[in-house]
């Protein structure tokens, strides 16, 4: 059973040093190269705390990047009198990597709803509209890295309400093979969003972080 865990706990940031103050001070004032600084100084802990608790590099990178990005476009909400520029980038990682390992339980979820389809003898019954939709927009995004038979039996069963059965009938392949096809497919699914490799955490809006 896959439940959203806490973030790690990560060693207490050190209070921002003398020599830091100039640095927040031109990190406030849109300085990107204080930027990258700020990245260099901060970044290997704020990667450390994702890896411990998301258990993926891949992922973990991801996430430091979006906590940056995010301390970048939200920096004026930054009160140097209110405690250290670490504690106020800790603070964003804890919720950035709640945000990841509460999509990584909704896709999971996908996967077995996916699953029961497939178990069942007859269309399952849709879940509210709403919820329905985002559900199918979700499951798209991964079903289309999967090889493309596995791809269409998933599809069929999930979009068009079908079992294994009509799937074969539909198609014409054999239903040893349909079922096959959809085990295959499951197990893929399952195996890409335990591993942290799907796309619903990653991405920056095209935006580079500066290399460490």
């Amino acid at each position: 059973m896959h439940t959203t865990s806490r973030p790690a706990e990560p060693s207490l940031p050190p209070a921002d040093a003398p020599g830091d103050q100039e640095l927040v001070r031109r990190f406030l004032a849109a300085d990107e190269l204080a930027f990258a600084a700020v990245y260099r100084r901060w970044g290997p802990l704020v990667r450390t705390m994702a890896s411990r608790s998301i258990g993926d590099v891949h992922e973990a990178e991801d996430v430091t990047q979006q906590v940056f990005l995010a301390a970048w476009r939200g920096r004026a909400g930054f009160r140097p009198e209110r405690g250290a520029l670490g504690a106020w980038l800790v603070g964003i990682a804890r919720l950035k990597i709640i945000d990841a390992l509460a999509a990584r339980t909704r896709r999971l979820g996908l996967v077995d709803t996916v699953a029961h389809t497939l178990a069942l003898s007859a269309p399952h019954e849709t879940a509210p509209a709403p919820e329905a939709a985002l559900d199918r927009v979700l499951l798209l995004d991964e079903l289309i890295r999967l090889p493309s038979r596995q791809r269409e039996v998933l599809r069929m069963a999930f979009y068009d309400d079908l079992t294994h059965a009509q799937i074969a009938e539909r198609t014409g392949i054999p239903l040893g093979t349909v079922k096959s096809h959809a085990r295959r497919g499951l197990h893929r699914l399952r195996d890409r969003i335990e591993d942290g490799h799907s796309t619903d955490v990653g991405g920056v809006e095209g935006h580079c972080i500066p290399s460490a």
